[in-house]
C-alpha cells in the first residue's frame, strides 16, 4: 500500500490561516456562525471535525466553498484511518497487477 501523506486537521487551518490573521476571536466566530464557543474550541483542538453544515457556514463566512472544508476533513480522516489500519491494509493481496 502506498503511504498516505500526513495531513493537518482542518481546525488548525481554520485557526492559523483564517481566524488568527483576521484577528477573529473564538467568541466572535462562534457568535457569527451561531454555534457554541465549545464547537470552535473543539475544532481548534482537533476534537471535532468539519460537518457538512459547518462547511456551509465557514464557506459563507470566509468566501470559500463548502468543498474546501469538506476536502480538508476528508484528507485528514483518510490519513488518520490509514495510520490506524496500515498493517491490516498491507495484508490485502492485490488481485490486479
Amino acid at each position: 500500500m502506498k503511504e498516505i501523506r500526513p495531513s493537518t486537521h482542518p481546525g488548525i487551518i481554520l485557526k492559523e490561516e483564517f481566524t488568527t490573521p483576521l484577528s477573529i476571536t473564538q467568541a466572535k466566530l462562534s457568535k457569527d456562525l451561531n454555534v457554541g464557543i465549545e464547537t470552535i474550541s473543539e475544532l481548534y483542538n482537533e476534537k471535532r471535525g468539519i460537518t457538512p453544515l459547518m462547511s456551509l457556514k465557514l464557506s459563507e463566512y470566509f468566501g470559500t466553498t463548502p468543498q474546501f472544508w469538506l476536502n480538508l476533513q476528508n484528507v485528514y480522516d483518510l490519513h488518520k484511518t490509514y495510520k490506524k489500519e496500515k498493517d491490516n491494509l498491507n495484508m490485502i493481496v492485490r488481485k490486479l497487477a
